[in-house]
């Protein structure tokens, strides 16, 4: 009996250490990853992100280069194998397609697809979970580093949900994953992070 009380209690407190923390009890790592998000000025990095298909072996990957600068500049671009991306500032932006050879302006106000890909980076750049909780549910996988998965409070098309993993000094994401409902996965890794050195205003030109 002894012995069995014994295992009980093991398996219990296995459970409870590795359960996922919720959005109440997880306060505390979201003001730190706020507090750290609050010094970040400018980040800049590479990225490379794969494309995993349910129903194929093949991973689909490509490269390239992300920068943010306080309050609301952006520049995600792929480099590889074909270069296309947008940049922004405040309200307004670029967006550019290599192999088809366009170039365009755009207007978040009035572009709502854009909108919606530069809320997402300006959120997960300013660590801003005001803005995070009112669209996900939010639950703590793991604090050292902080990791995330996100459920959308309303269903967001394909996508089932999210899972982000911050840098060691809660400076910045790591990675981000977005699963999809039929299976079908993205996953991007930002790599050689640059935090609060100067970025040229060119960067957010085109």
């Amino acid at each position: 009996m002894r012995l069995f009380l014994a295992i009980t209690l093991l398996v219990l407190l296995v459970l409870l250490t590795c359960a996922p923390l919720f959005a109440a009890e997880a306060e505390p790592l979201f003001e730190r990853l706020e507090a750290a998000a609050t010094n970040v000025r400018t980040v800049t990095s590479a990225f490379t992100q794969e494309k995993r298909l349910a129903i194929f072996d093949e991973v689909l990957t490509s490269s390239g280069r992300f920068a943010f600068a306080k309050p609301d500049q952006l520049r995600w671009e792929l480099l590889e194998p074909v270069k296309t991306g947008f940049v922004l500032s405040g309200d307004r932006g670029r967006r550019w397609h290599g192999r088809a050879g366009t170039s365009e302006s755009f207007d978040i106000r009035s572009d709502p697809m854009m909108r919606i890909v530069a809320e997402q980076l300006l959120a997960w750049a300013r660590a801003d979970f005001g803005w995070l909780r009112e669209r996900y549910q939010l639950e703590v996988l793991g604090e050292n580093p902080a990791t995330l998965k996100l459920i959308p409070r309303t269903e967001v098309g394909f996508l089932d949900h999210l899972k982000i993993i911050f840098a060691a000094d809660d400076t910045h994401v790591q990675q981000v994953e977005m699963h999809e409902q039929d299976g079908d996965a993205t996953i991007i890794r930002f790599s050689d992070a640059i935090i609060n050195q100067p970025v040229p205003d060119e960067t957010f030109r085109n």
